[in-house]
């Protein structure tokens, strides 16, 4: 009967997860409206459908944020995420019964794809698309590693967010 027990714990997850992913703009009140455009076809969002909608939940409620804090009441940032792929990779861990992400600083960098446009504010209007990917992500990253799951794609997201949306530079400057 144990074993019952965290099957549906996590079947339950997973279904609140689900939901909470395509309600995520809806439900809070932001200036930034989050979607994905084929999530089970993302690179590696996370293994089981559960843990990939936990995952992008986490990073749309993390743009939000962000656009919270920096976006005007009348400034509209529409984003769409078009792919995933977190740092480290999967490796199968026997003892605890279930894969563990391993970061290793080299090849295995996180990367997101995302098209976006910006209106609002007073200013022309910001669109674009770009490939995210912060290849140094082990290294000169000051931050509460231990306590965020997702911190490597949250610290990609915020110099992204500077960069493009709050100062608006253009890519390659």
């Amino acid at each position: 009967m144990r074993s019952f027990k965290p099957a549906l714990l996590l079947a339950c997850l997973a279904a609140t997860a689900a939901t909470a992913v395509t309600a995520v703009s809806s439900a809070l009140a932001t200036p930034v409206d989050v979607s994905f455009v084929n999530p089970p076809g993302f690179s590696d969002a996370g293994i089981a459908g559960w843990e990939r909608d936990a995952n992008l939940l986490s990073l749309a409620k993390h743009l939000q944020a962000l656009g919270a804090r920096h976006l005007s009441a009348d400034q509209v940032l529409k984003v769409e995420v078009l792919d995933v792929d977190l740092a480290g990779s999967m490796r199968p861990w026997p003892r605890a019964g279930r894969d563990l992400r391993v970061v290793k600083g080299g090849a295995d960098w996180p990367r997101i794809t995302l098209r976006y446009s910006l209106q609002g504010g007073g200013k022309p209007g910001l669109s674009g698309e770009e490939s995210l990917a912060d290849l140094n992500y082990t290294r000169g990253f000051t931050g509460q590693r231990a306590t965020r799951p997702l911190h490597y794609e949250e610290h990609m997201l915020d110099v992204w967010f500077k960069a493009r949306i709050v100062e608006r530079r253009v890519a390659g400057d």
